[in-house]
């Protein structure tokens, strides 16, 4: 086998003649990275990382053994709460390691779940269980299926692996930047939940968390089952708990039960939409309208040095759409999503301005909390003030950055758009930083700033503003033992690849508990 590592190809020439040139009577190939090149000192072209095979070669499969161990029909099976990344991959592990599992989800499967978001965009009908943040598939992995990181994780592979094996794209093992999108997603997420089902894994779709019985007889607290509405009771000594970043009511009853947890920073702001034309002009220049190259994207970051805050662009969606993605009945709060195609005339990413906790919030535990849905309501209440019902506020970028009102432009956002004042909605602090930001983000790319650039509010769901805390070793609850918080609500990922990878990790935890206290209990048999 040779490797290739930064192999450069243009627009309009052949991988696979290149690698021929290369390697006379090559056999097979296998790309590992896949990445577009367009900075302005050079024609945009693809930079690969390929291994090539010669003819009496045969690429191993990537396989992922994973040991099972003997699980004790006497011992209670862990309990997950959410089935978002954290969640789905963590029962994806479970079983894979031999531990059946229960898996509460509070909204509905896939198809329903669907029907009830299309609901609320179309008549602004909120279903507060089933929405873009709650119900089968969690916040981003049904939304999109946006597959970056930034982590370094050993379980990247596997969860590309597997998301393969269960219908996505097989191009997101090696993709600079892994998307599924969200029409795809929708077919993956069944065949999750059915190797789940087929494997061990309980599931219990609306079926809402009410209370973690714990107890408290012992030096330590310790989880003893789950309650859900309705009264029922899911005895155990393992909960996952993987209740995705919007689940505020998950919080206030850990608060009240004493769990130990700790204000996070995290970042807000606004989301901006282009014509995804204007960014392909200003990213790919005259090559804009290459057919090889799709949609185009971006990142900007603009940190200030004197203050320490940062402003930088999140989840950007080329050929996507703004949704509106809120979950309570009085809050607006704006988000981002592509189909697989990307194929939607608009571009849109968040513009987020970073909110250190401590500096802001001090030692108030749901201050973040309390902060981003005093935005999310503000924002509610501007589109009423505008003759709207639940569209999206908008601004037009040079309104904002003129403190002005104006009309609102052409949107594709389901729900809809009504023109407000968002420099008067956000704080004024941000406002100002942002209005900065914009100005360095021009000059990184010119044709940012634009007439036809548009603002959407709020942008305040991008993590969660609290962390329940865990140990390092066991990652237990430091005050609650049997208690796992996990993934992006807990404070501990920040997308749908880390939410996979930390449930994952929790998982082995579990399966590690259970191991030791196996061979710990025959080890004693033997000695009787």
């Amino acid at each position: 086998m040779k490797s290739f590592r930064d192999l450069k190809v243009g627009l309009d020439e052949d991988l696979q003649e290149k690698l021929a040139w290369l390697v006379p009577n090559y056999s097979q190939f296998r790309i590992t990275r896949k990445s577009v090149d367009a900075r302005r000192s050079t024609d945009p072209h693809w930079v690969y990382s390929v291994d090539v095979f010669e003819q009496s070669e045969t690429p191993a499969d990537e396989t992922f053994a994973i040991e099972k161990i003997a699980f004790s029909p006497s011992t209670p099976k862990p309990v997950i709460v959410g089935s978002g990344p954290a969640g789905l991959f963590a029962a994806i592990r479970l079983v894979e390691r031999g531990i059946p599992c229960i898996l509460l989800e509070r909204g509905s499967e896939g198809p329903k779940r669907i029907q009830a978001i299309n609901r609320f965009w179309r008549y602004g009908e909120l279903d507060p269980h089933n929405n873009v943040c709650f119900g089968e598939g969690g916040a981003g992995l049904y939304s999109d299926g946006k597959l970056i990181t930034r982590i370094k994780s050993p379980h990247i592979p596997y969860v590309m692996q597997r998301l393969v094996t269960f219908g996505a794209p097989e191009e997101i093992r090696y993709l600079a930047n892994p998307h599924v999108g969200s029409d795809r997603i929708r077919r993956v997420i069944p065949k999750i939940r059915e190797f789940l089902q087929a494997n061990g894994c309980e599931i219990h779709f609306n079926t809402p968390m009410t209370k973690l019985l714990v107890d408290k007889s012992s030096s330590q607290n310790r989880i003893t089952g789950v309650e859900v509405a309705g009264g029922r009771v899911f005895p155990t000594e393992h909960v996952i708990l993987a209740t995705g970043h919007s689940a505020d009511d998950v919080f206030q009853h850990l608060s009240e039960i004493e769990v130990a947890m700790e204000g996070k920073s995290f970042a807000l702001g606004l989301r901006i939409e282009h014509p995804q034309s204007a960014i392909n002009r200003i990213q790919f220049r005259k090559h804009a309208e290459h057919p090889a190259l799709g949609a185009a994207n971006y990142r900007l970051a603009d940190h200030d040095d004197k203050s320490g805050i940062g402003v930088y662009s999140f989840c950007m969606c080329p050929g996507g759409f703004v949704l509106s993605i809120g979950t309570e009945a009085d809050g607006i709060v704006a988000n981002g999503m592509s189909n697989y195609a990307r194929s939607s005339p608009f571009a849109n990413a968040a513009i987020v301005v970073s909110i250190n906790h401590q500096d802001r919030f001090k030692s108030e535990l749901f201050g973040g909390l309390k902060f981003r849905r005093k935005l999310e309501q503000a924002a509610f209440q501007a589109v009423q003030r505008a003759g709207g019902n639940r569209q999206l506020p908008v601004q037009k970028v040079v309104d904002f950055l003129e403190g002005r009102s104006g009309v609102a432009l052409p949107s594709s956002s389901p729900s809809g758009v009504v023109a407000t004042r968002l420099d008067q909605i956000l704080p004024r602090d941000l406002v100002v930083r942002l209005r900065a930001s914009l100005e360095q983000f021009e000059s990184q790319m010119r044709g940012f700033i634009s007439p036809e650039a548009q603002f959407h509010g709020v942008e305040s769901r991008t993590s969660c503003p609290v962390r329940v805390t865990r140990t390092d070793d066991t990652l237990e609850s430091v005050s609650h033992a049997g208690l796992y918080p996990t993934g992006e609500g807990a404070g501990y990922a920040g997308g749908i690849t880390s939410a996979a990878c930390d449930g994952i990790r929790v998982a082995e935890a579990i399966a590690t508990s259970l191991a030791s206290r196996d061979l710990a209990t025959n080890v004693h048999g033997a000695n009787r």
